[in-house]
Formats: structure tokens, sequence, C-alpha cells
């Protein structure tokens, strides 16, 4: 059958050279551009996909950056510190030598405090010249912003806080009381009464820091032998205290310090012939420090006396913000994600148990140095460190004093002033900042290093997997591309033979 108004050949042949023509072009697009996906028609699902691995690809990339970052600024105030911790133990040095008094002159000394004041200059200057890009970063101004501190809390440094609302409440409960070691000599009167006026009273005292042994004859006043044990008690760590207990005096024997690493004990070298009856060795109430337990641990005479009896103190117990603290005597801290907080309580305070002041023990209003270390920016991807003021007004602590007071004139100097205090206060200050370059030290190796290594990988694996939706296959693209050739000449020639078709019907005209 011929026809010549409609050539169905003609048309189909068109279809599929059409078909053929855009199967060609979109294996040249996809060979020279290198994608498999070029706009959304080409797969929607995939274009999606593709997409929101490109944008986290892109998060990725710039945390590793931020990481790098926050590396480059520790490394900064790591070698402000490093100079710190170098003059601090100059200073040391300096109160060592200049505590040999007899072999000092007073212009040596003198020579010896102006040092001491050059390098207390040159703490303050490192500790506000240090910084990155014009932020200072040891003068405070990375450190946090409190408020509300209750009066129970004597100390507190804040090393870490994230939160997403104005201000983070620190709640302390107290769950166990703080405790000195402590035992109770009941020696009857106001004086030593031994069995003869001959006789002598020999026992050891014994502390955390050391012991010593002490003879005291008939007749010696129980405030002199509390003198004679006060005496010694920056060696031994034991202080003691004449009071009464009913009928009975006696002396009361305290670790100058809370917690679990100090003890007291006394061990009795020779009883001198003293009463046993009611007199002897005494605890102290668990509950009470100030009460004696009164059932009586051993009497003088006794070989428990002779081979010694101890009392151990105790750490308080504290949750903080509902997590289990841990404690050194006064002092405890958490150490989570969130927050890393260590606080020292007043001593009345760390004896009772509940809550640390009527509302909350601190507010934390805000401060710290924030890193974003992960492509998600929300409080899980973000690290907050805090980087205490280091200048030497802040070096230091109530207890023992601050480096600032071994200036001229100041309580702590090298020419009149209390060089023990000075060194204590030294020593406490090397122990900050020592602190500070450990904090800093792990947040760089542990956080910053593991995080730039995960991140890494993480950016390998989402590029990969970008990769297979999006980028096209050459060669399989480059086969198409052949076949589509091929099938385009053939539909060509096709589209040409039916086209003539048509006129073979003039064959019939004659």
């Amino acid at each position: 059958m011929s026809r010549i108004n409609t050539n169905v050949q003609s048309l189909i042949a068109q279809r599929v050279l059409g078909s053929n023509t855009a199967g060609l072009s979109r294996s040249l697009e996809r060979l020279s551009t290198g994608l498999r996906i070029n706009r959304g028609k080409d797969d929607p699902a995939g274009l999606i996909a593709s997409e929101n691995l490109r944008s986290e690809l892109k998060s990725l990339n710039a945390a590793i950056g931020n990481s790098e970052r926050a590396d480059q600024v520790v490394n900064i105030a790591e070698g402000g510190l490093q100079e710190i911790s170098n003059l601090l133990t100059e200073l040391q040095g300096l109160v060592t030598a200049t505590a040999n008094d007899a072999g000092l002159s007073s212009s040596e000394k003198a020579a010896n405090q102006l040092q001491v004041d050059s390098i207390l200059q040159t703490i303050d200057r490192i500790a506000s010249a240090t910084s990155f890009q014009g932020t200072k970063l040891l003068n405070g101004n990375f450190n946090y912003k409190v408020s509300g501190v209750d009066g129970g809390i004597t100390d507190y440094r804040i090393n870490g806080a994230k939160f997403t609302t104005n201000a983070l409440d620190v709640d302390v409960l107290v769950t166990q009381s703080a405790q000195q070691a402590g035992l109770y000599l009941s020696m009857g009167g106001a004086a030593l009464d031994l069995g003869a006026a001959t006789s002598a009273f020999t026992f050891e005292v014994s502390g955390a820091l050391g012991s010593r042994e002490l003879t005291f004859a008939s007749g010696t006043a129980l405030t002199n032998i509390a003198a004679a044990i006060n005496s010694f008690k920056s060696v031994t760590g034991v202080e003691a205290q004449v009071i009464a207990s009913g009928t009975s005096n006696g002396i009361k024997l305290s670790s100058t310090k809370f917690g679990s690493a100090q003890f007291v004990g006394v061990k009795v070298i020779d009883d001198g012939g003293i009463s046993t009856t009611n007199l002897g060795v005494y605890n102290l109430q668990a509950g009470d420090f100030d009460l004696i337990n009164t059932t009586r641990v051993a009497d003088f005479a006794s070989s428990t006396a002779s081979n010694g009896v101890r009392d151990i103190g105790q750490d308080v117990g504290a949750t903080i913000n509902g997590i289990t603290a841990t404690s050194n005597g006064r002092t405890a801290r958490i150490n989570t994600d969130f927050l890393d907080v260590e606080l020292s309580l007043a001593t009345s305070d760390a004896q009772t148990l509940g809550n640390v002041g009527t509302s909350h023990a601190l507010t934390i209003t805000g401060g710290g140095a924030n890193f974003q270390l992960a492509g998600q920016v929300d409080i899980a991807g973000k690290v907050s460190l805090g980087v205490a003021d280091v200048a030497v007004r802040k070096l230091g602590g109530t207890d023992v004093g601050y480096v600032s007071d071994l200036g001229s004139g100041r309580g702590f100097n090298l020419v009149d002033g209390d060089l023990t205090s000075a060194q204590l206060a030294i020593g406490k200050a090397i122990e900050q900042v020592s602190a500070l370059r450990g904090r800093l030290g792990a947040f760089q190796k542990n956080t910053i290093g593991a995080t730039i290594r995960s991140l890494g990988v993480a950016v390998e694996n989402t590029t990969a997997a970008e990769s297979v939706i999006r980028d096209a296959d050459f060669a399989g693209e480059t086969a198409s591309l052949t076949r589509s050739q091929i099938l385009v000449a053939a539909s060509t020639n096709v589209l040409s033979l039916a086209n003539t078709a048509p006129q073979s019907a003039l064959q019939l005209l004659g």
C-alpha cells in the first residue's frame, strides 16, 4: 500500500532519530562536564542527595580549617605560658637563695628583690601582650564571666562550659562532710601527772608531712605540750589545742588540712606511769569533729597505744549539677563535655549536708574561648575552654597568697617579708600555670588532633559518596556515546530512505 499524504515511516524515523540524537547529546554533555547529573531532570533524587553531600563536605572542610586555626591559637598561648612558667621557676630559686639569711648581705637581698620586681613586671607584660590577631589570650579575655558566687565558695576555677541559654547555673549538693583527721589525748588535769617526778612521757606525733618524737616531764602544762606540738606543725601537718572533756583535760590533735590524704597518728613510746583510769587515746565523733567519742580506743600503757593509733581524714562528697564530683579535701570537681568546674568550699559548708547557697552556688554568664570543631553548628560541635588571667595578682590563691605579694613593700618581699609564704604562693602559681598548660596541651593532642583526623576521614568518605552519585562513569559513557553515534547515523539513513519511499507512487501514474 502506497500513500503520499502521510509518510508514517518517515515519522517513525524522525522520532527515533530525535531520541538517538538526545542520547548522543546527553553522552557528550556528561563526557564534557564529567558529571552524570547536570540538571534536576537527569536524576531528581540523586541531585538532592548529592547537593546535601556537597553541603556537608563544605562544612567538614570548614571545620578542619577551624581546628587548624584553634591549634595555632593554642600554640601562641602555650608559648606565653611556657615563658611565664620559666619566670616563676626563677622566682622560686630567688626565694630559696634569699632564705639563706646568714650568708647574704642586705645589698644582695635588695638586688634579689630588684630581680623579683623585674620578673613580676615581665609576667604581667607577657600576660597582656600574648595575642592572636589582636585578641588577648592570657589576660582573662577568655576566662568565664561569673555572677552570684555564694559565700560558701572560697575559690573556684571554670575550665570549660557549654550552654545555649544566656547563663548556666552551677548547683552544688554536699552529700558527705569534709573532715580533718583527729585524735584526742585525755591526760587528766591541766598538767601532766606521771607516776613519779622523774618520769617522762614520750610519744610520737605523725601526720601527712612527717613525724616528730616528743618527751615531757611530769608537771608539764598541757598548754606547753600543745605549743611544742604546734611548733612542728609545718613538719608534721598536725596541730594541737587544749580542750576539756567532762572532768578531764586533754589535747586535741588535728590535721592542718582536710581530706583522705591527711592523717593523725600517735604512738606512745613511754607512758611514764600515767594513770590508766579513763585516760588515753580517743577518736572524735564521725559526724561532728568538735565532739569526742566517749569510747576509748586505748589507754597510754596498752599495746595498742605503743603500736600506734591513727585516724584518717575524709574528702567532701558532692554532686555538681547532678554529676558526682571527684573530691580532694574541701575541693570538688566535675569534668564533662558540657561543664568542667572545680570548687573549694568553706569549712562550714563542706561539713553541712545539703545545697550550697540559697539558690545556686554560682552562675556562669558567658565568656570562654569557643571553637567550632564540627561541621554541624550546634552545642555538640562546639568546644569551650576557659583560659584564666595569668597576671601576678591572679596567680596564687586566698589560702596561700598571691605572687604579686612578692613585690617591693609587700608582705612576701625578699628583704623583710615572709619567705615561707612567698614560696607557697609561687608553688601554687606554678601548679596553676602547669595545669593550664596541661589542659591546653590535652586539647591540642586529644581534641584538635583527633578532630582533624576524624574530619579528614569524613571528608574522604563524603567525597566518595558524592562522586558515586554525581560523577560520570567514563567507561560507560564512552560506550554509550559510540552506540548513540551509530544509532544516529543509522536513523539518519533510515529517515532518508523513508522520505524517498513515497516517490515510488509516481510510477503508478505511468
